[in-house]
C-alpha cells in the first residue's frame, strides 16, 4: 500500500483462525492483525485475507504490508487527573463531567486523551488508533466517574476481553424523574442508532441492535424523584439513559432522553444542574497481566450530592 510499509514474510506456525494463527507466528498482537487484515494488509498462499475467522492450515505462507507509525493526532496537554490506580499496565481515572475521553469533531483537544499523553508521556496502547490510544471503554462527556485505560497493547487486549464476555464489573448512580415501579428490576432491549435522530441512541427490534441488559434497584426514594443504582451487563452507548427513559423514568438534567418534571426545574435551574444525574460510581475487573481482582468505588461528585439534598426537603 504506502511505500513505508514494512513487510512481515513467513510461514504459519499452526493451523486454525488466521487472526490467531497470524499473531502466533508473525509476534503481532491479535487485535493489531485483525486491524491489518480490515485494512486488506494481509496475503496468505498469495492471496488477500479480510476475513479474521477465516480456518488456514500450519505451512501457508503469508505477507503483512505494516504502515509506519502515524503520528498522533491528539497533542499532549497539562490537564489535572483524579488518578484512582496506576501501575505500569493500566490507568484507572475518576472523571469529572464535562470532559470529552477522546479527541473527535468540535472536540479536538482539553480531552482525557490529551491529558494522559501528558500524564503517561507516551505509554499508551496504540490499538486503540491515534486518536484514541489506550482507550478501552468510555463514558459520555457529561457522566462523571470510573474508567480504565490500557498502557500497553497485552493490558489493552485483556481488558478488551473481559468487556467483550461481560465480566468488568460497573455500577452507575443515576437520579431518575419519579420512581421506578418495581423499585428493583432488569430492563433487556437491544439498543442502536435511532432511524429518526442520528445523534440519539434508541431501543429497537432483536436482531437489529446489540443486545442490552441493565439491572436497577432504588436506593433512595426522593420527592418526585429517585437514586437508582444500576448495574451493567453489557456496555452499548447510553444504554442506562435509553433504558431508564424506555421504562418512563429518564435521568434528571438528560438533554436527549427526557425532558425533566415541572415542578423539579425550578430546582435544576437553581443548582446549575445542566448535566444528565449520572455517575460511574463502581468498576471492577481482573488486572490483565497479573490476574488480581481490582475493585474501585467513587464517591458522588458535589453537584449531584446537591441534587440530592434538594430533592430529600422539597
Amino acid at each position: 500500500m504506502g511505500g513505508n510499509d514494512e513487510l512481515l514474510t513467513g510461514t504459519l506456525d499452526v493451523a486454525g483462525r488466521i487472526d490467531k494463527a497470524l499473531a502466533q507466528s508473525s509476534g503481532l498482537s491479535r487485535e493489531r492483525v485483525k486491524a491489518l487484515l480490515d485494512e486488506g494488509r494481509v496475503d496468505v498462499d498469495g492471496k488477500a485475507v479480510r476475513q479474521a475467522s477465516l480456518k488456514v492450515e500450519a505451512g501457508a505462507t503469508f505477507t503483512v504490508r505494516v504502515p509506519a507509525a502515524a503520528p498522533a493526532e491528539a497533542v499532549a496537554q497539562d490537564i489535572p487527573l483524579r488518578v484512582t490506580y496506576e501501575d505500569d499496565a493500566l490507568i484507572v481515572i475518576d472523571k469529572p463531567a464535562g470532559m470529552v475521553v477522546h479527541p473527535a469533531a468540535g472536540n479536538p483537544d482539553g480531552t482525557l486523551v490529551n491529558a494522559l499523553l501528558h500524564h503517561c508521556r507516551g505509554q499508551l496502547s496504540g490499538i486503540g488508533g491515534v486518536a484514541r490510544p489506550g482507550i478501552v471503554h468510555r463514558i459520555d462527556k457529561d457522566t462523571s466517574g470510573l474508567l480504565v485505560v490500557a498502557k500497553t497493547d497485552a493490558a489493552h487486549e485483556g481488558l478488551a476481553r473481559q468487556f467483550a464476555d461481560h465480566s468488568i464489573e460497573r455500577a452507575y448512580k443515576a437520579i431518575t424523574a419519579g420512581h421506578p415501579v418495581p423499585a428493583a428490576g432488569t430492563i433487556r432491549g437491544a439498543i442502536a442508532r435511532s432511524n429518526h435522530d442520528r445523534k440519539k441512541m434508541a431501543l429497537v427490534e432483536d436482531g437489529r441492535g446489540k443486545h442490552a441488559v441493565t439491572h436497577y434497584r432504588t436506593l433512595r426514594p426522593l420527592s418526585g424523584a429517585a437514586l437508582v443504582e444500576c448495574r451493567l451487563e453489557t456496555g452499548r452507548t447510553h444504554q442506562v439513559r435509553v433504558h431508564l427513559a424506555s421504562i418512563g423514568h429518564s435521568l434528571l438534567g438528560d438533554p436527549v432522553y427526557g425532558r425533566a418534571p415541572s415542578r423539579i426545574r425550578p430546582i435544576l435551574a437553581r443548582l446549575g444542574f445542566v448535566r444528565q444525574a449520572l455517575h460511574a460510581a463502581e468498576l471492577g475487573f481482573l488486572h490483565p497481566i497479573s490476574g488480581e481482582r481490582l475493585h474501585f468505588t467513587s464517591s458522588t461528585p458535589v453537584d449531584m450530592q446537591e441534587l440530592i439534598v434538594e430533592l430529600s426537603g422539597s
